[in-house]
Formats: C-alpha cells, structure tokens, sequence
C-alpha cells in the first residue's frame, strides 16, 4: 500500500503529484488569497477540534494518537487542545493584533476616515523541527490566524502527526476555507530543489532550528521576504543570597530543569548567584546536587529522548573538561554515577551553553557586573528565572531585559506560559501580518465605520442545533467559569421577570466596538455631537452603562445624566451644556420633550434622537422633526441584555429596519410555530447565533422578536442582511379565541386615528367575558371614542370578536402617561398587560 507523506490543500498526495504541484505553487497562492478568510472560521474549526482533542476517547483524538511519534504521552494531545480553544486564541489575537477580527478595516480613529487593519503577508513557508511534535500544527494555526497561506516542511524522520492534525482541521471546516490555506510537505533538508520551490513564492519564512537550520533556509529566501527566526536560545536562573539558601528555591529550580529534561529553550542552563563568593557558589553546587539526585526521569523524558551518540560525547567531554579544571580551582563537579544528571561550579562568570540533559552550570554573577556579562550573548537570551524579594525582583528584571532577555519568569514557572505571550521578543502573529491603511474622502465616508462592509459579505459557519429559548440560555450562563463571568446585567422586564445576562470584559468590549460602528452608519457625528446620555441606570440593567462605553470607544461628547424623574433639571442641563443630540428610551424621551417643550422649543439646539429599546412610530417623529426641529430620529441599535448589539440603522433605513451585525451574528427567521425557515419576505420569529462570545456558547437563540427579511442590497452600499422587525411574539395575544397584535393597535391608531402619543393594551377578565381596554395617552388629544371605531373598522378579528360574537368587551381610555405601566428596571413602556387570572 503506497502512503502519501503529503497533505496539500485538503487531499493526500505522494512524493511525484507533490513534486508537479510545488512547480505551480504560485499560482494555487493567488487563487486562494482571491478569498478572503474570516477569523472566525479558524476559531470555530480550532475550538471543534481543541474539544476532541482534550477528550481522550473522541474518534478524532484516537486517530490523531496513532500518529504520535514513539513513546510520546498521548496526554501531549490534550495539552494541544488546550491551546487551540477558542478561549486561548481569541486571547492570543486580542493580545497580539488588539482586535479578535484584526482582518477587518475598521477606522483607526472614530473621529477620522481612516481604516486600518493587519493583513496577511500572503504566504508562510514554515521550516518545522524535528524535536517538538505540536510546535509544526501550532506554528500553522498562528499562520491562520493572521490570514495566510500555508506551506510547511516536515522531517523525514517525522511522523504524520501535522498532516493528519490539519486534515481533522480542515474536515471540521465546510466552506473548505481552511484547507485551500494549508500544505504539509514531509521530505528531507537534503532535497534543496523542493524547499528552493517551497521559499520561492514566500513572503515570509519561518524557521525552527538552530543558526546551521537557518542558514540552511536563508539560502532560499528571496530578497524582500521576512525571515522569521525561531532558533535555540539559552536561558537561565538567577538568585539573590536570601533565595539561594530557601530549599524551595532549589526544588522550583530542580522542576525546571527536570521537566523536558532541558530540551525546551526556556530550561534553565546556567544558575547565576548574586555574589563574588566562590565558595559560596561552590556550597550551592553541593547543596542544588543533592536535590537534584532525589528527582526521578521526568514523564517528559520519553519525549525528550535519549542522548544520541554524539550528545553522549559532549556530555562526557564537558563534565571531564569541568574535572580537569578543578586542579586549577576554577571548577568542581558534582555528578549522579550513572550520568544522569552533574552540577558544574564555576568561579568565571560568562555564559555558557549546558550539553543540557540535566547538566547545569552554576557561576557568581553579582548585579552590577550583570549587563556587562550578558550582553555580549544577547542574540540568543531567552528566559531569566529569578528568585529574590519582590523588590530584588522588579530591580533584577529591568536589568535582565536591558541585558538581551525577552522574558522574565519566577524560578520554578520558567516553562510555563500563557496565551498569546510573545516568543523570543516578538509576536508570531504580528511577524505574519501586515499593518495596512486606507484614507479616504471625510465627506463620502462619513458614516462608513468599517470599510469591509461595502466590500464582501461577511460569511460566518452556518448554525446548528436545536433553538434555544430564553431558559435554555440562562441556566448555563449562570453555571459559566469565573474567567468568563466577569459583568452581569439584569434585562429591562418588559416582556417578563429580569433575565440575568453575563459577560466577559473582552466579549463586553468586542459588543461596544460593534454598537459604536453601528451609531456611525446611523449618522453619529462623534466629533461634531455633543450627547445627552438620558437612558435608565441602575439596578444592574445595562443600556446607560453600554452607551456610556459606545461614546467613550468613539469619544464622543457625553453628558451622562441618565433618565430621571425632574424633567426641570435634566431640560436646564441639556440647555446650560449645550447638547444637541439625546440618547434614551422613546417613552422617557417623549415624556421629557412634552413635559419640557416650552424650554426646549426656545432652546432650539436639539438636532439628533437615537433611541432604543422601544419604537417612535412614524407620527411621534413626525412631531419630534415638526414641533422640536428635530432632525435626525434614528434607532440607536436593535439588541438584547442577552445577545447584545444585534441591527443597527444605516442612513437608508427607517422604522423597524435595520442591518445584521454580521461579523458577530448569524440570524435566521423561522415559522412562527415550527423549527423552518419562512419564505422570503414573509415575517417569523428572529433566530440569532452568536459568534464572538467567549465561555458561552449561544446558538440558534429565539430572541422574542417577530421580523422579516429585506431583499436586496440597501442603497448606502453595505452588503449585511436587512431585516423589518415586526414586533414581540409577547405582543400577539390570545383573545377570545383570536390572535390581535399590539402593533397592529399601535399602526391604525397613527394611520386613521391621529394618534401621536403612546398606546398600551391592557387584558382583564370579567365573569361574563374578557375585556381590552386600550389606554392612550391623554397629552396626544385623541379621541378615544374616534379611535374605538377605528379599531373596529380597520381590524376584523377585533371587530368579529367585539360586535360579531359578542366574545369580547373593547375600551378605550385616555391616560396620563404617568400613569402607564413601565418596567420599573429600564422604564420601557409595557405594551401589553395581561391582568387576566
């Protein structure tokens, strides 16, 4: 049976296909950076399989462990996938590109009409090693991550591991994306016709190796192309007198140069002591020898592997030449019988290189000599673990990093690491990108918040599952980890009991970009606007908090007054500071203008209404632009306190039509009563999959909200899905035997009755039938007998269940709207109350 070594662009070949497709690699460049990757693809297929791989007896985990090389811990694939969750990466991204979209060209400044973003430098040859199983599959994701083409070598003497790791990636993408972006090559660095073609086209290689492996590579990279060095590094352990006589000093520093038994560029292969002293340095020798003789092989070692012959000779070389300068005085050795580990003392201070396999070197190195000593090797620095009080600590790591060390650690934490740090002084992802900018003209793009939208769609994975419906969500929102529950809002309870809603910081502020992307295409002038932040705070509801964040991240003027009950006070405020633009709930809002006209007619300032949370029908924005001069009235966004920023409005839209947040939702619209999609144009329930959210996972999520699609591409240019919202499924009622909606009350109440004002349904029960009663707000001047006919004349089921049937009794009342019920949390306006028992 002939096996295929190689994996190129989602099918196996062998040596003579890969051979004839390396010739042609240009081009199958050009045609898969025609299109363009969107992160979340790469997260959504990395977290699948990072979920396979921790669960040891998943089908994909089992397939993977017959690739391992011999003697390798399978435990090594749990380890893998707990770096390629999305937790982690997304982290990585956010840490090392600012954003976890870095690719989109979203503007750099608010406040001017210029984007930029990181893209990729196009294609990636990466030179993997030939000693670490997980560092070539990790070294393609980083590659992923930052938009690119992928082409990787392998040793000969590898197993299949990374080809069959990126073939499990790739199966677990179904645009195929993934897998136009990923080549796995296995042959030897004697076949220098292959990695000539593998380098020719690159703009960027990547080695891993030591300075023979890269100049091996450097050989075939063409001029202009970055050459990403990932060679051996030296690191090493320092410690002040107070720590060098703790023992647990000495058990931390024995983990770390037992774990991988040295093989890792972060083991420590030299301790330095903060003194002159040779006997002290000798003393610690003895002293580090004896702990050192207690600890077993590693688990690691296996993977580790064994001196080969010629690292036998150097280790044997090394603790002989140690022995012989003893006589001299200038060294003592201190060795295990059987080889297995030796502590050299030496009273010289500069560095030197460890034959590593728990071979250390121990040498006086006071502070003030530190700089002057290591230097002169700072090209190949990497770790200083260091051991002191906290103040010998933050002396000793400026002095270190001054030296040429890229990274600092407590002795006993050298190996470790956390997402996204940086490796060897810089950022992979940054080495694989490029920072690029657009300009453009401030009076056609002033709305335009991310450049991307008028390019593409945005494709996202398609969802899948069941729906989920508010319980569903909250449940496991409750139970999430401590390092994803970091803010928690209550929901307005308009339609129900509070909900609570949590959130990372990282998932808050991804949110708050995205709403403050959608005020801009909604005609927000951040440096122009002067903002009146008048919505409802408090009691952990979140709409004050969230725009309070959304005009800081485009730092607009705020004055942040919140919706209070002394109309007096917030009109003076909004006169005395000037502001021309008012954010808040359309029922506050609307009580505010009225209660307030007299002085805020002669004020005359007011230019902008954003509103949320509630609608203006078509006739209060009729009065807001005719009585106040009011001219702009535009919904600030469309969401919930579960999903967050959901739609907003573009220059082009109006009433209830709004654009999807593409690049963090998905949205469906099903059957009011079956899990299937409508046809298009016709109104059913919203569904909504959210995509960027970390920790929670909200799929398939039936919001409450009724809406249809809006075909076409809008006139502004933007080419994210459109959608009508068509009111709540709380708003439709079950009433004498008929379905009535609130928003058909609401439309002929401005269409055929005039009414400007609010309008709020109230259901009772009576022992001889039920009763609606419309209440209205008196301020508005309608007739409530006037609209009582125009109910019955313009809605059949009403008037088949009033006058028809006799089933149902229908009042209409003028109200104060003080006296409307309102969620006491947000102040919406309740639509419907259902009193009935």
């Amino acid at each position: 049976m002939t096996v295929h070594h190689h994996y190129w662009q989602g099918e196996f070949i062998g040596d003579e296909e890969a051979g004839r497709r390396l010739a042609d690699l240009p081009a199958a460049v050009e045609d898969a950076l025609a299109a363009v990757l969107e992160t979340e693809t790469v997260l959504a297929a990395c977290d699948a399989l990072a979920t396979a791989l921790r669960d040891p007896v998943h089908p994909v985990h089992a397939r993977l462990a017959a690739h391992l090389p011999e003697g390798e811990d399978p435990a090594v694939l749990v380890e893998l996938g707990g770096l390629l969750g999305r937790r982690e990466l997304t982290r990585k991204l956010r840490r090392e590109l600012g954003s976890a979209t870095p690719g989109r060209l979203n503007r750099a400044d608010p406040r001017e009409t210029v984007y930029e973003a990181w893209a990729p430098v196009g294609l990636v040859a990466h030179i993997a090693p030939g000693n670490a199983a997980t560092v070539a599959p990790l070294s393609i994701i980083e590659g992923l991550l930052a938009g690119n083409i992928n082409v990787l070598k392998t040793s000969s003497a590898d197993t299949l591991l990374t080809q069959h790791l990126m073939a499990e990636l790739a199966a677990l993408d179904p645009s195929g994306a993934l897998a136009s972006r990923i080549v796995v090559l296995r042959f030897p660095s004697s076949r220098q016709e292959w990695l000539r073609l593998m380098c020719a086209p690159a703009d960027a290689v990547a080695v891993w190796g030591g300075e023979g492996a890269v100049e091996g590579v450097a050989a075939h990279v063409p001029a202009g192309c970055r050459l990403v060095e990932w060679g051996h590094r030296i690191s090493f352990a320092y410690l002040t007198v107070d720590a060098w006589s703790d023992a647990g000093t000495l058990d931390a520093l024995a983990g770390d140069v037992c774990l991988y038994e040295q093989q890792a560029c972060s083991s420590p292969q030299v301790v330095y002591l903060d003194t002159e002293d040779e006997d002290e340095v000798f003393a610690f020798a003895e002293r580090f020898a004896a702990v050192l003789a207690t600890r077993p092989p590693a688990v690691a070692a296996a993977a580790a592997g064994t001196p080969d012959p010629a690292q036998d000779a150097e280790l044997t070389t090394t603790e002989l030449m140690a022995r012989l300068e003893e006589h001299l005085g200038l060294t003592r050795v201190f060795a295990a019988p059987d080889g297995s580990w030796r502590v050299m003392a030496d009273t010289r201070s500069p560095l030197t290189a460890s034959p590593l396999h728990r071979s250390v070197w121990v040498k006086p190195l006071p502070r003030k000599r530190l700089i002057a000593t290591l230097r002169p090797m700072r090209r190949y620095l990497q770790t200083a673990g260091l051991a002191g009080s906290p103040t010998d600590i933050a002396e000793l790591s400026r002095t270190a990093l001054a030296a040429g060390v890229t990274r600092v650690t407590p002795v006993g934490a050298m190996l470790e690491s956390y997402a996204g740090e940086p490796h060897d002084g810089v950022y992979a992802l940054q080495r694989y990108s490029r920072r690029v900018a657009v300009q453009a003209d401030p009076a056609r793009f002033a709305t335009t918040a991310c450049l991307d939208d008028l390019a593409r769609p945005v494709v996202l994975p398609r969802p899948a599952g069941p729906l989920l419906g508010k319980e569903d969500v909250q449940e496991p929102g409750r139970q999430l980890a401590r390092a994803d529950a970091e803010l928690y809002f209550r929901s307005g309870g308009s339609t129900g009991a509070p909900a609570l809603s949590v959130f990372s910081y990282d998932d808050y502020d991804t949110q708050m970009h995205a709403a403050a992307r959608g005020l801009l295409a909604a005609g927000y002038d951040p440096v122009g606007d002067r903002t009146a932040n008048l919505f409802y705070c408090g009691g952990m509801y979140g709409s004050f908090i969230s725009f309070f964040s959304v005009l800081e991240r485009l730092g607009g003027v705020q004055l942040p007054l919140s919706a209070g009950p002394d109309h007096r006070a917030t009109a003076q405020a909004v006169i005395d500071l000037g502001a021309d633009t008012l954010f808040g709930m359309p029922s506050y809002l609307w009580q505010l203008l009225h209660a307030e006209a007299d002085a805020l007619r002669a004020y005359g300032g007011l230019r902008k209404v954003f509103y949320g949370g509630e609608h203006f029908t078509e006739d209060q924005q009729r009065t807001l632009r005719d009585d106040f001069g009011i001219e702009v009235v535009r919904s600030i966004t469309y969401g919930s306190t579960d999903l967050g920023p959901l739609g907003y409005q573009c220059t082009e839209s109006s009433g209830g039509v709004h654009h999807l947040h593409a690049d963090l939702h998905t949205m469906e619209i099903v059957d009011p009563a079956e899990d299937r999609p409508v046809a298009p144009g016709e109104t059913g329930r919203l569904v909504f999959t959210t995509h960027a959210r970390r920790g929670q996972q909200l799929g398939r999520y039936v919001i409450g909200d009724l809406g249809r699609e809006i075909p076409g591409r809008c006139p502004c240019g933007r080419h994210a899905p459109r959608f009508e919202l068509r009111g709540r499924t709380g708003d439709v009622m079950r009433v004498a035997t008929y379905f009535l909606n609130h928003r058909r009350f609401l439309e002929l109440a401005g269409e055929r009755g005039g009414h400007r004002g609010e309008l709020q349904v109230r259901l009772d029960g009576t022992d001889a039938r039920e009763r609606l009663t419309v209440r209205v707000e008196r301020a508005a001047a309608t007739d409530p007998e006037r609209l009582r006919e125009v109910f019955l004349a313009g809605y059949p089921e009403l008037r088949s269940a009033v006058t028809e049937e006799g089933l149902l009794d229908l009042v209409v009342e003028a109200v104060d709207g003080a006296s409307l019920d309102r969620s006491p949390t947000s102040g919406k306006l309740l639509a419907v109350v259902d009193a009935r028992r």
